[in-house]
């Protein structure tokens, strides 16, 4: 396993056990609380958003995360900047 592949699981494996305690968390607070850089911290909530452990909602720059997935019949919303220019 290489040294990115190891920075990846430990972020995925740190950022699942906050957010089994805390449930929700922006990926900011996720960023800065764990010190990871932010291709490590995308690459770990995408391989856990693909597990289907947590839920993501765009906020701006950041996203909302959220553990546990949404219902499927659930719509996604649009970030608050493209909701003004539409």
């Amino acid at each position: 396993m290489t040294p990115l592949q190891e920075n990846i699981q430990l972020a995925s494996s740190n950022i699942s056990t906050y957010l089994a305690q805390h449930k929700t968390a922006s990926s900011w607070q996720l960023k800065v609380m764990f010190r990871l850089s932010s291709s490590v911290l995308y690459l770990a909530l995408g391989a856990l958003y693909q597990e289907g452990k947590i839920s993501l909602e765009a906020d701006g720059i950041n996203y909302n995360v959220t553990w546990g997935k949404k219902p499927e019949n659930a719509v996604p919303t649009a970030p608050a900047a493209l909701k003004e220019q539409m």
